[in-house]
């Protein structure tokens, strides 16, 4: 049986705007109140999941939200119309009004966690949605997501979808963003490495002092336990505090990992020998045969502020044939001298990374997210992929109608001014009503239920 890992990309949303909603992450404050190109991101996007797919992975989309999200500004005692909610929520309280507004939702690392049938012990591809409690503007896209997930993987003999974890501290869940599966091979027993920030209920452990750290170590044994892993498969090591306080704000920062392949920077990891002993183990003990690389970048060669500023881990690791793999990474990486001239050292070595592919996604970097941000790893076999909502992978035609479909929709620049339009509302609900159409999705949205 073939069994091939999947990408599904966040669709940027028809709101993409910088509101510097993200406190720990410096691009998204830094780059606050500045115009945005909802056009221009959309199809940004697009084009990485087309020369992926081009490329021959496969490659899926996900649908973005409803926003601006009326439900939640009338839970929180707005009243009337739609278009008098929006003017009393841009007079009384502006920045609510921009985080019910946040495109972020296309950063789909944050979507869920995903174990796949050979790590489970029903045999079934497990979903978690990620409750994203640190942050008010994601804490409200878990519901939207579980059904969009649902849409997409819509046969529970194959699929089994969790309810979030429960919306406090101490279940902060972020998602795959703080998650790596390991394995010889797609369909071998794999190793599940989950990176949290802080232990919630041990206030003795370290943790960040000026940065939130948003996945818990509590979190990540629910999700496991509650995807019914074997407990010698699955390894949690904890993200240096240091590294969160300088604005490493998820594991996906500052390492990537696929296959048998675990490149990180020197600093990311609280106890990096610990990090080497247990995965080691868990890789034998799953049964890999297959030497493990561990590729620590030095701090050195290459800063924390390096890996900040150019997102050179928040790259996609892709699998190529001949056990050699690609690295998928945003234009700000060839623009870091340091990081520029460590990748093509990195790439003539003995490592398995033998190709660097670049790609400008320039709107979403700009908003604190990378090509890893924006995609969701789903490893299927044959049937798997069968069973999966056949219209949401990406091909020709799907690319083309996509295209069409946000030139036909989407603005191509943004303040948080124009948040209050009613028009843009209404614009959003007609792209996305569209949307789900094109899709195959059903009725996911409140404004169509």
């Amino acid at each position: 049986m073939t069994t091939i890992e999947a990408n599904f990309d966040g669709l940027v949303g028809p709101t993409h705007n910088y509101s510097g909603l993200s406190f720990g992450n410096i691009a998204s404050t830094g780059n606050t109140s500045k115009p945005s190109n909802p056009k221009a991101a959309a199809k940004q996007g697009l084009e990485k999941m087309k020369a992926l797919t081009d490329l021959g992975f496969v490659q899926g989309v996900l649908a973005p939200h409803e926003r601006p999200h009326i439900p939640t500004l009338r839970k929180l005692g707005f009243i009337g119309s739609d278009q008098e909610i929006l003017t009393q929520a841009f007079k009384q309280a502006p920045k609510l009004l921009s985080a019910v507004s946040s495109a972020s939702c296309m950063w789909t690392a944050n979507a869920a966690t995903v174990s796949p049938s050979a790590d489970t012990k029903d045999g079934r591809v497990h979903f978690t949605p990620a409750n994203l409690v640190n942050k008010f503007h994601r804490s409200i896209e878990h519901e939207v997501t579980g059904r969009i997930l649902k849409a997409t993987f819509n046969d529970e003999t194959h699929f089994a979808h969790h309810p979030t974890l429960p919306s406090v501290e101490h279940f902060g869940d972020e998602g795959a963003a703080n998650h790596t599966r390991f394995a010889s091979g797609y369909g071998e027993k794999g190793v599940e490495f989950f990176v949290y920030g802080m232990s919630a209920f041990n206030t003795q452990s370290p943790r960040p002092t000026q940065f939130p750290a948003r996945q818990t170590l509590e979190a990540s044994q629910a999700i496991a336990r509650n995807h019914g892993l074997n407990e010698r498969h699955v390894v949690f090591a904890q993200q240096h505090p240091n590294v969160i306080d300088k604005g490493v704000f998820h594991n996906d920062v500052i390492a990537v990992g696929n296959g048998n392949v675990h490149f990180y920077h020197q600093d990311a990891f609280l106890d990096t020998n610990a990090m080497q002993h247990d995965l080691q183990k868990a890789w034998n003990d799953a049964g890999n045969t297959d030497t493990f690389h561990f590729i620590e970048v030095p701090s050195a060669e290459v800063s924390v502020q390096d890996c900040i500023q150019s997102y050179l881990f928040n790259s996609q690791l892709l699998s190529l044939e001949n056990g050699h793999m690609m690295l998928v990474v945003p234009r700000e990486c060839q623009e870091n001298p340091n990081v520029w001239s460590y990748l093509n050292r990195l790439k003539d070595a003995s490592s398995p990374i033998k190709e660097i592919n670049v790609f400008d996604l320039k709107q979403s970097m700009s908003n604190g997210g990378g090509p890893a941000c924006l995609r969701l790893r789903v490893v299927l076999t044959n049937e798997e992929k069968a069973a999966l909502n056949q219209h949401t992978l990406m091909n020709d035609q799907l690319f083309n109608t996509l295209n069409q479909w946000v030139e036909q929709h989407y603005r191509d620049r943004l303040v948080e001014s124009d948040l209050t339009d009613p028009q843009l509302l209404q614009e959003s609900r007609q792209a996305l009503d569209e949307l789900t159409q094109i899709l195959k999705l059903g009725s996911i949205y409140d404004f169509q239920r």
